[in-house]
């Protein structure tokens, strides 16, 4: 079994004396693992930081064994992002996230591409901040936990929405959510198209953070999320 594709470093582990098995987010392939035999030396360890594009090819005597990587890098981004901690920290949480949720060897072309995007925009500082929380929203979607924030969920209309179900994720007004608006979660207004700010970003990221910890994670065996997506959230707040 062969084939060559390109992709999105998700993590790299140390595997034996100098060797690291080696996560990718693929354009054709999904999220696929294999060793990079020598992923150790100075000369590859630099190339399989989280967030790099690589072109790479990956070679197995069964379709179902661990298999080998070749790869070439295509982009350095994350060092593109060392200049600013909060988009290095978000680059960090993108590849942690993408490696916690999503399936193994299972192509997802559009939200792979949606994911390169968010990357490029974090090694480049260009409207970074509001890609990564609608990234978070179609994170939710394709493992499926889609938020709908278009409408109330009540009325129907799509006037004065406030408010997100706990229990289903659709948006809810103020005159829908009546006696029930305690037991809703706040609408941030960046999660429908409001000015970005870090204090906005907080705001929507608690509220994917509640979907992500309380619905996907426990889909997932009640796995924590990664703590990298933690040290996010905590360098926003401090910024704030």
């Amino acid at each position: 079994m062969e084939w060559r594709d390109e992709g999105i470093v998700l993590s790299a582990r140390p595997h034996g004396e100098t060797s690291v098995i080696l996560e990718l987010f693929t354009r054709d392939h999904g999220r696929h693992l294999g060793v990079v035999h020598g992923g150790t030396s100075r000369k590859k360890a630099p190339m399989l930081q989280p967030g790099n594009q690589l072109d790479a090819g990956w070679r197995a005597r069964l379709d179902s064994h661990l298999g080998t990587w070749s790869v070439e890098l295509r982009r350095s981004r994350a060092a593109g992002a060392l200049a600013d901690p909060l988009r290095l920290s978000a680059l960090a949480s993108t590849c942690a996230l993408a490696g916690f949720a999503l399936p193994e060897r299972e192509a997802m072309g559009a939200f792979q591409t949606r994911t390169e995007a968010l990357c490029d925009a974090l090694s480049d500082g260009e409207g970074w901040l509001t890609d990564y929380v609608h990234w978070e929203v179609a994170l939710l979607e394709v493992t499926g936990f889609r938020l709908d924030l278009s409408a109330c969920a009540v009325s129907g209309g799509a006037n004065d929405l406030a408010f997100v179900s706990p229990r289903t994720g659709r948006a809810v007004s103020r005159a829908g959510a009546g006696d029930w608006a305690s037991r809703l979660l706040p609408l941030p207004e960046m999660l429908i198209g409001g000015v970005p700010t870090l204090a906005g970003a907080v705001e929507a990221l608690g509220a994917t953070g509640y979907f992500l910890t309380e619905k996907l994670a426990p889909s997932l065996g009640a796995r924590p999320l990664p703590a990298a997506r933690g040290r996010l959230l905590a360098a926003l707040k401090a910024e704030v």
